[in-house]
């Protein structure tokens, strides 16, 4: 098979032929339908993860068709469409992945589809059974790639944080995850302002369902809530702390500030404003699978899709080399014929 690799940190990705794995017992080989190019990519190619395997195959926004089960394995079924997630495989006896938050596991190191095994870049990859989702009919396989991690990441954490019909939700940020998170706000019944440095987005992010667009390089962001009303809920979707301190005086009270992206300073909150208006700070991972579940179920009821532009294996490194120097924009996704 075709499979693109990262060898070693700081590398540039390489199209090269292996062997097609053959799955173990409670394996699943699934033939690669698309792979989303997740911005999680160039944190590994950055060194981000100390878990991370080299030799791997990146990539972790998977759709396919099961292929072959291993020993001992009767689900999914051959020819089932199926996504693939961040979260590869957990310890299964630890309190949380009982209650089925493997996604919180705490006994065993955390096993990430693309960092410590081999991810979807790829014509083939090997699953978990019971860490790949069944795709509901209508749902594009191509387009609905990045529901498996932006996707996820944004639905799981709205409803954790209480969005619901006619709150207030402003996302910071409307690159891949803050797409998704407009998209999926809009369709709880939330009224969603977008927060952005410029009025480059505005146009899209309002036929995404933003009411409200928020350009930080013209307007203080927090008193551009305010204005607003006041977020219930403020998502930070970017890879940055600042927009979300930026942003923290615009929540209103008993509002929460969510934190999806993830920066490398410190968030500093006063606290005579968590006190007195009784606001809280939180953040959420990506999700276990009955969360992919809900979210694909979700996404196919209300038919969300992100906006994708589909590239081949052979542009794949092209692709990620622009994403790592910050010169993308937009949603790539693998696609395998």
């Amino acid at each position: 098979m075709r499979t693109a690799v990262l060898t070693e940190q700081g590398k540039p990705l390489e199209v090269v032929e292996r062997e097609t794995p053959a799955p173990g017992p409670g394996e699943i080989l699934v033939k690669v339908t698309a792979c989303g190019m997740c911005f999680s990519e160039v944190g590994l190619v950055h060194g981000n993860y100390p878990s991370a395997r080299f030799p791997t195959v990146p990539g972790h926004e998977i759709s396919g068709v099961v292929a072959e089960l291993g020993p001992g394995v009767e689900w999914p079924a051959p020819g089932t469409p199926v996504g693939g997630q961040w979260i590869y495989g957990s310890c299964g006896r630890c309190d949380q992945c009982v209650r089925g938050d493997q996604i919180l596991c705490t006994g065993a190191p955390r096993r990430v589809t693309g960092i410590t095994d081999d991810g979807g870049y790829a014509e083939y990859y090997i699953a978990r059974a019971g860490f790949v989702t069944p795709l509901p009919d209508g749902l594009d396989p191509v387009a609905a790639a990045p529901l498996m991690c932006a996707g996820i990441t944004a639905f799981n954490g709205l409803r954790h944080a209480g969005a619901a019909a006619g709150s207030r939700v402003a996302v910071l940020g409307t690159g891949g995850v803050g797409e998704m998170a407009i998209r999926f706000a809009a369709a709880m019944g939330a009224r969603v302002a977008a927060v952005s440095r410029s009025r480059r987005a505005e146009d899209e992010t309002r036929r995404r369902g933003a009411e409200h667009y928020v350009a930080t390089d013209e307007q203080d962001a927090a008193e551009a809530l305010r204005s607003w009303g006041g977020a219930d809920v403020i998502v930070n979707t970017t890879p940055s702390t600042a927009p979300a301190q930026a942003a923290l005086g615009g929540l209103a009270p008993d509002g929460t500030l969510l934190v999806l992206g993830v920066g490398a300073e410190n968030l500093a909150v006063p606290p005579g404003a968590l006190v007195m208006n009784r606001v809280r700070v939180m953040g959420s991972p990506s999700g276990s699978p009955h969360d992919l579940r809900d979210t694909l179920a979700f996404a196919a009821a209300h038919g969300i899709v992100p906006d994708v532009t589909p590239v081949t294996l052979d542009e794949a490194p092209g692709v990620l080399t622009t994403m790592v120097e910050g010169r993308h924009h937009g949603r790539s996704v693998i696609t395998f014929g």
